[in-house]
């Protein structure tokens, strides 16, 4: 079932952490939806555990609120307007709210690691304009996320150095599961030029 006309459209941006697509998002020059605001508070029953029991396992889809995230796509989209939530990565926790309005606009870039978990259902619902999945070599990735979390303090430096390790050795299976959900491998350069071939 699809929505009636909707108002706009939604370019779902995903890839691996660190990937650039933060910067890539604020390079279009579009409105931008951060779907990591969308993450669990700590304490939440339904955070995954980590196989060895150590903590929560923040990079697993069940660790964020997909239903939460596709209702304001969603209200994006039928209404060019929504209040999201703020969350503070470090803390774990969310810490407020903002409006999010596209002044009219008919697209805008929803980007967050899990992105690719609601393109089944924006298309669905008419509401896709494009996913596209931000790929490129596993070690810039890792040097590139490393200083953000570090600079940002994120979490302690163990905890970085060890989900550093484990996401460079898995970001070729994650970008194939969001390639699996339907999202289009690319580079920045091809992502920028399909954006700008985006009927708006």
């Amino acid at each position: 079932m699809t929505d009636a006309s909707p108002a706009a459209r939604v370019i779902l941006l995903t890839g691996p952490s660190g990937s650039g697509k933060s910067s890539l998002a604020a390079r279009t020059g579009l409105p931008v939806l951060h779907l990591d605001d969308f993450y669990k508070e700590a304490g939440d029953p339904t955070l995954p555990p980590l196989p060895d029991g150590s903590g929560v396992d923040w990079d697993a889809p069940e660790s964020w609120d997909a239903e939460a995230a596709l209702a304001v796509v969603r209200t994006l989209c039928t209404e060019g307007r929504a209040v999201t939530p703020l969350y503070d990565i470090s803390a774990s926790a969310r810490t407020g709210e903002r409006k999010l309005d596209l002044d009219g606009g008919r697209l805008f870039v929803a980007e967050g690691i899990f992105a690719a978990e609601i393109a089944g259902r924006c298309t669905a619902s008419g509401l896709m304009a494009d996913t596209l999945c931000l790929r490129g070599r596993p070690l810039t990735t890792f040097r590139r996320r490393l200083i953000r979390d570090v600079r940002e303090a994120r979490k302690p430096l163990p905890v970085l150095l060890r989900r550093g390790w484990t996401l460079l050795r898995t970001e070729r299976a994650l970008v194939e599961r969001h390639v699996a959900l339907g999202a289009h491998p690319c580079g920045g350069a091809e992502a920028l030029r399909r954006i700008d071939g985006l009927p708006a």
